[in-house]
């Protein structure tokens, strides 16, 4: 039964018109799917769908998308981001670039909305689970958190009513409804590679993605070992960041959003 598919010329052009018009005719399109955008399912022989094809170096992966929701695209990843977005991810513990330590902490992520000038945020929060040494020091120095990440460009944060500035070439990787990454930029002008990774992609509830999808923006916070924890509501979140930059424990960025 042919499919009421859109597939855009983009799309087209990556996976060859002989796979564009068996898509087209129903042959290798799925009935029923979850949209890679809202992830509510999605009928293909009911309702328009947008063909979503997201490209790394060597793979790619076709999806589908609620027409009303995003247009049929190609969406860039890195490599490895695009591994995340159909499998597990396994392997090193995150770690920020350069902190190596004897112990390396593992940088926990929180998700949550945050309320800024009347409108919510998407907004991530990032907290090691032990302090953060520079390379080639053993950590008695103290923990060198946030001077690294001001170094690649976090600003501190005294007020979390005030929007972060926009940081350059680092973005946050939704793919399929799912948080899998933080990206900064590769060294020597390569493409970008995560600074943060999801052992398995983070479920965000749907107002965060729906905050996320309408602005594009995500708000990152990121805070030394013990300065946040894991709160079990917003508003406490929200305490728990007023109150580490009133301490001077907090810096923040804002980045694209990557991906659907």
């Amino acid at each position: 039964m042919p499919r009421m598919l859109d597939v855009s010329e983009d799309v087209r052009a990556e996976i060859g018109d002989e796979e564009a018009d068996r898509l087209l005719a129903g042959e290798n399109a799925p009935g029923s799917y979850d949209c890679t955008s809202c992830r509510t399912p999605g009928d293909s022989g009911q309702e328009r769908t947008s063909t979503v094809l997201f490209v790394g170096e060597e793979t790619a992966v076709l999806a589908f998308a609620h027409a009303s929701c995003i247009p049929s695209q190609v969406v860039q990843v890195a490599e490895d981001q695009l591994q995340g977005a159909v499998r597990s991810i396994t392997g090193e513990e995150p770690q920020v670039p350069g902190s190596a330590a004897p112990e390396q902490a593992v940088l926990g992520i929180t998700s949550g909305l945050v309320l800024i000038e009347g409108e919510l945020h998407p907004a991530l929060v990032v907290e090691p689970t032990a302090p953060i040494a520079r390379p080639g020091t053993t950590g008695n120095g103290g923990d060198d958190f946030l001077p690294l990440l001001i170094e690649q460009g976090f600003l501190p944060i005294s007020d979390v009513n005030q929007r972060p500035n926009q940081l350059s070439g680092w973005s946050v990787l939704v793919a399929m409804g799912q948080l899998h990454a933080v990206l900064q930029p590769g060294t020597g002008g390569g493409g970008p590679v995560a600074w943060w990774q999801a052992h398995q992609p983070l479920q965000v509830t749907d107002g965060w993605r729906a905050a996320a999808n309408k602005s594009h923006t995500v708000l990152v916070f990121a805070a030394p070992v013990g300065s946040i924890g894991q709160q079990p509501r917003e508003d406490l979140l929200r305490e728990a960041l007023e109150k580490a930059a009133a301490r001077g424990r907090l810096v923040a960025a804002a980045m694209p959003l990557a991906g659907t």
